[in-house]
């Protein structure tokens, strides 16, 4: 009998360096591969993205709130007379209102701009963990149909299972997809 190659000759995704304490090597690879594939989706964002995400960050920011009250506050103060020795250049705030409404339109698009990013890569996550579960499902599949294969020569009754037929069914992925749909439109109301 052949000896068992190492992991490493074998074409394995599990790293060769040492992982974090309590971490399996493969789930340390996982990490730093999602990790690199953040930075590579970062670093390839076009400059409208990238403006984007650190305008919707700096506005979802406690300095931006700070900034606002500092810059609004003084605003009224001095178009309310609370200030005496500057005169109102806004004493009904209307040029304040205009304002405060242009920014609001500029940083909702902003944040839309964001979100709509970040759906995308939701959608792309959401379409790997589909593919994976899908693979895992066809495996879980095949290991169970092996595992009876070695039951029967082995003369162990599987059969008084009725579970294990229906597991040794692969999942047809349009027909779950279906099954969601028309249990989705049956619970709409009319």
């Amino acid at each position: 009998m052949n000896p068992k190659p190492a992991p490493e000759t074998m074409g394995s995704v599990t790293p060769t360096t040492p992982a974090a304490e309590g971490l399996a090597p493969a789930l340390a690879r996982n990490i730093e591969a999602l990790v690199e594939r953040r930075k590579r989706d970062a670093e390839t964002a076009s400059l409208e993205e990238r403006t984007a995400a650190a305008i919707s960050r700096f506005a979802g920011s406690m300095a931006f709130v700070y900034i606002h009250l500092a810059f609004f506050g003084a605003w009224i103060a001095l178009n309310l007379g609370v200030v005496t020795f500057i005169k109102p250049f806004d004493p009904s705030l209307v040029i304040l209102a205009m304002f405060a409404s242009v920014e609001a339109i500029f940083l909702s698009t902003f944040v839309l701009i964001n979100q709509n990013r970040m759906a995308a890569e939701d959608d792309a996550r959401a379409d790997l963990d589909l593919q994976v579960s899908l693979l895992n499902e066809h495996e879980t599949t095949k290991l169970i149909k092996l595992v009876e294969e070695i039951a029967k020569r082995l003369d162990v009754n599987t059969e008084a299972d009725d579970e294990l037929k229906e597991l040794k069914r692969d999942v047809a992925p349009e027909a779950v997809l279906d099954k969601i749909e028309e249990v989705g439109e049956s619970k709409t109301p009319s």
